[in-house]
């Protein structure tokens, strides 16, 4: 290791070749600190340890190859490419590159040593390799690199090497990440392997060539373990600390609750009513309440969340609402201004694309108290907003905030301007409609009360679900008019194709291109990672107001507006993707009146578990029983080359994969507490960026 210290969280601009462009397109990746570098782990590897000779290449096979450059042409036509000849004394090679500048076509010369590395196919001149990376060299290229090549999750214009070159600085400098092996030695046998974390983490950065996917698998674990416990110890800490300090009691004065139902024009399940009633009772007392709301897709979680805004309201306090994307941001500022401005209550919206009168307006009635319920994305976290009188935060779909903001809510959060006192906090409302096995949940939440809507809405008919092959794709496609011609609309998502969402993107613009051509009397919109916010927003909004018959989209993009309208949608590779997310993309659809339907297409031949998971589909709509066969099925984790699809509770941990460690964490997170509380906050400070005292959480 170098001798430079890290500290935990570094400033990305403080690296070599950080500027910022390179930091926004890291943004895209959430990669904000050196440490967000460190936890960036590769999805899979390529042995480039050893050149194979041109007389025992593979044909398809990626491989690590290098030559003498024997000749450069240039092919005319259509599609120019420029060629160039190699051997290394076994045989011969040719390179082909389609996309080359001038500078590449003067650069290589005759009698110059080239070393690539990509696949190899069979061409119009014989075996080639398209497109490789290359080194040049003068002389004989030195021995390949010892270890294997990480292969990184990366966005557009962030090559590869940059990724590498980013991390192996951070590798490089002095550090060291706090881990409970010499504190409680009881770690389980997987990641147990690793003495320290900082072990796990350079070994799946730079593996040996003989490394076992069990080792790898182990070495993650030994991250997802220290991870838990992390989580763990801020949970029960954040009890504690809520259990020493009061928040403002919110009883039931105007009884303006009862004047929003009369007006709601639908009847409460018995779920949101009991739901309901635990929260408002809980907001009753002086005692923070620190509560866990969990309901399936569809099952009205907004209206309770309404229900606890109007209470705070009442007693002339503010509520923050927090939700992760400006468009659910706008949709809430809608809803919640129908249900609350004829009770009188006012609702402001808050978010990064604000012009600067309105954002300005919006911090002046926030700070003043004449904002009662503010609505905002990630922009509620800037030192600009100063809050008069907060007494209550909900923050909606929490696990896309992370471990690191939850944690930080409530120093972000406590220092209103106005009439409650210091020593006082908010109450905290979280919701997610993520479905997180029941054997789970209280392990997950340790911290947290928990409230469940099990139930939902009568007028809510189940979403027929039907897996149909790829091959007749025409015909679901033909189907559209008719579904489009009743006036209803239609979801059409493209799943993740490869680790690039350049890739990912393409294939979207290709289906919305095939579905405009095939369709020509119905209206396609597209969206998908690459289109910048506004054009986002803007494509949901014609969406929502029916604009648009069909939205083409691909999986990255949030797509959990409420469109009643929505009666159709259609998942292309649903193979591909996990149960849980499965189900959360169905959730685009049934929240009208009419029969909403499901049709996953799928690619042959299906594996057993891409058959299992499809079955699941297609006999339930219960989130909780899927959550439940999804852990199931996914067993130990497919960690070496395969993304894990859905939202992520943690940074590197995964609920379903590392389940069997939970128990154990929060045993030794007791000890720890009890007897290493200096570590505990040692841990808790590089997991959550938070440096200050955690004993008053």
């Amino acid at each position: 290791m170098g001798n430079v210290q890290y500290n935990g969280s570094l400033e990305l601009t403080a690296l070599r070749g950080v500027g910022p462009s390179t930091k926004a397109k890291l943004a895209r990746l959430n990669i904000f600190t050196s440490k967000d570098l460190l936890l960036h782990f590769p999805f899979r590897y390529q042995d480039r340890t050893r050149s194979t000779p041109f007389n025992a290449i593979q044909i398809n096979q990626e491989q690590l190859v290098t030559g003498e450059v024997l000749s450069i042409s240039q092919s005319s036509g259509y599609r120019k490419s420029l060629l160039i000849a190699l051997t290394d004394k076994t045989g011969f090679l040719n390179i082909r590159l389609f996309h080359f500048n001038p500078f590449q076509r003067h650069q290589i010369k005759a009698g110059m040593h080239m070393r690539c590395f990509g696949a190899i196919r069979y061409g119009h001149s014989g075996i080639e390799m398209v497109h490789p990376e290359y080194v040049l060299s003068e002389t004989a290229p030195p021995e390949p690199s010892p270890e294997l090549t990480p292969v990184y999750h990366s966005t557009e214009g962030l090559s590869q090497n940059k990724i590498r070159a980013l991390c192996n600085q951070v590798l490089d400098m002095k550090w060291e990440v706090p881990s409970t092996k010499t504190a409680v030695p009881d770690t389980p046998k997987g990641a147990g392997m690793f003495t320290k974390v900082s072990d796990a983490i350079h070994i799946l950065h730079h593996p040996p060539p003989d490394i076992s996917s069990t080792t790898l698998d182990y070495a993650r674990e030994k991250v997802a373990y220290e991870e838990f416990i992390a989580h763990f110890l801020a949970s029960k800490l954040a009890k504690v600390g809520a259990g020493q300090q009061l928040s403002p009691k919110l009883p039931s004065t105007l009884q303006l609750g009862k004047q929003l139902l009369s007006r709601l024009g639908f009847d409460l399940t018995n779920a949101q009513k009991r739901v309901s009633k635990e929260i408002l009772l809980e907001l009753e007392s002086d005692q923070p309440m620190l509560r866990l709301l969990q309901g399936d897709v569809g099952s009205g979680k907004t209206i309770v969340a309404a229900f606890a805004a109007v209470r705070a309201a009442e007693n002339k306090y503010q509520t923050a609402l927090l939700v992760p994307t400006e468009i659910l941001a706008e949709q809430h500022f809608l809803t919640f201004s129908r249900w609350l401005a004829p009770l009188d209550i006012s609702v402001t919206l808050l978010t990064g694309k604000l012009g600067k009168v309105k954002k300005r307006n919006a911090l002046k009635a926030i700070s003043s108290g004449g904002a009662q319920v503010i609505i905002g994305t990630h922009a509620l976290f800037q030192s600009s907003v100063k809050f008069y009188d907060l007494a209550l935060i909900i923050v909606d779909e929490q696990h896309r905030f992370g471990v690191e903001q939850r944690l930080s809510l409530r120093n972000k959060f406590n220092h209103s301007s106005g009439t409650i006192e210091q020593a006082t906090r908010p109450h905290q409302l979280v919701m997610t409609a993520t479905p997180i096995p029941r054997t789970l949940t209280m392990t997950l939440y340790a911290g947290m009360d928990i409230s469940i809507i099990d139930e939902l809405p009568s007028n809510r008919l189940p979403i027929e679900t039907r897996v149909i092959s790829d091959n007749r794709k025409a015909e679901v496609i033909n189907s559209l008019n008719t579904i489009c011609g009743k006036g209803n609309q239609v979801y059409w998502v493209c799943t993740l194709i490869e680790e690039s969402e350049q890739i990912d993107s393409t294939a979207a613009e290709s289906a919305a291109a095939e579905l405009t051509k095939c369709l020509p009397d119905l209206k396609v919109g597209l969206i998908h990672g690459r289109f910048s916010t506004a054009d986002k927003n803007n494509i949901m909004q014609q969406f929502t107001s029916g604009q648009l018959d069909i939205l083409v989209a691909t999986t990255v993009v949030e797509v959990g507006v409420d469109v009643p309208n929505a009666a159709l949608i259609v998942i292309e590779n649903a193979e591909r993707l996990g149960l849980t997310q499965l189900h959360q993309l169905r959730g685009r659809v049934g929240r009208g009146t009419d029969q909403s339907h499901c049709i996953l297409l799928y690619s042959s031949p299906l594996s057993i578990t891409g058959k299992e998971r499809l079955k699941v589909m297609r006999a339930t709509t219960d989130g909780f029983r899927i959550a439940e066969e999804d852990l199931k099925l996914r067993g130990p984790g497919d960690l070496l080359g395969t993304r894990q699809t859905g939202e992520q509770l943690f940074r590197v941990a995964n609920i379903f994969d590392h389940a069997h460690l939970m128990q154990d964490c929060m045993i030794k997170s007791e000890h720890l507490l009890s007897l290493h509380p200096l570590i505990c906050k040692e841990i808790i400070n590089f997991w959550s960026d938070q440096k200050q005292e955690y004993t008053d959480v």
